[in-house]
């Protein structure tokens, strides 16, 4: 009778295992680096970014997966891409060459494109390579002793990614930190750099978080590069990934055009914002679709 007893305990233990194996959710990692006003670690304006406020939005539509967050710097973020693990990433640019081991979702938000960013006691060694306020930047590094700072693995658009390509190495300032955007405009208020690559709400809100003046500073749009680029979700280009951009597919026409374009017009200069809202709904409908993703 006691073995009877413990066979049938036995017996009952394996099925809550296997029930408890059949609810398993796989565990999706959402890879996010401080970017300012997409993501904000720290300050006032913690949490309040447009992804800050994306991604809950998100994870709370798709339930069959435990989410976590990991904070990384871009070069790492990049790394766990390619690893092929179960990975994705709120806030990436599309490339030729990541859309080789990250699957893309539709466009997420239309967004300023980057430019470079001058102290105006500066703006002098720009004159001779503007047109109609858009600097020539090919021209401008290759003509001067200049340098440029950038972030490490960073995408600034395939158009601005292009020229970057077309410059000798000597005339960039490549920066891996966490916090890679602050730290070269900090190098630029010491001298050490005349130009910054990056994009104005971005600086703006770094300038400001530093206790600098925005007066102090001018930006510049590149001469050839779109005014507006597209944000994308991107996942690891595994079987789980694909799953995981159809379902948030689904979901992106409903944020891309009534909640996220109000999210990103709050941290633009105040002139920028009625008109950035008046295009949005438009630029969201019209933009580009990936011919070369299957």
């Amino acid at each position: 009778m006691r073995s009877l007893r413990l066979i049938a305990l036995a017996a009952l233990l394996l099925s809550a295992l296997a029930v408890q194996a059949g609810e398993a959710r796989e565990r999706l990692l959402w890879l996010i680096r401080d970017l300012p006003p997409f993501t904000i670690f720290e300050g006032p304006a913690k949490g309040q970014g447009v992804v800050d406020q994306m991604l809950p939005l998100l994870m709370a539509q798709m339930p069959e997966y435990d989410h976590s967050i990991v904070r990384v710097n871009r070069a790492r973020g990049i790394q766990m891409l390619q690893e092929g693990n179960f990975t994705c990433d709120p806030s990436l640019l599309w490339t030729a060459e990541r859309a080789k081991y990250v699957y893309f979702s539709k466009p997420v938000l239309a967004a300023l494109s980057s430019g470079l960013v001058v102290r105006r006691r500066d703006q002098a060694l720009l004159a001779p390579y503007l047109d109609q306020h858009q600097v020539d930047l090919g021209q401008l590094l290759a003509g001067t002793q200049l340098k440029l700072g950038i972030v490490a693995e960073r995408s600034y658009s395939t158009q601005v990614d292009a020229i970057l390509r077309q410059l000798p190495d000597s005339a960039l300032s490549r920066h891996y930190g966490n916090e890679a955007t602050a730290s070269l405009l900090q190098m630029q208020q010491l001298g050490r750099l005349q130009l910054v690559l990056g994009y104005w709400p971005e600086i703006r809100y770094l300038i400001q978080q530093q206790g600098g003046s925005l007066d102090g500073y001018a930006f510049y749009p590149i001469k050839g590069v779109d005014h507006y680029q597209f944000l994308r979700v991107g996942c690891a280009d595994t079987p789980l990934g694909r799953q995981a951009i159809a379902h948030i597919d689904r979901l992106l026409p409903e944020l891309g055009r009534d909640t996220l374009p109000a999210l990103y017009a709050r941290w633009l200069d105040p002139n920028q914002q009625v008109d950035y809202l008046e295009q949005a709904r438009h630029l969201f409908e019209a933009a580009p679709s990936l011919s070369t993703q299957p």
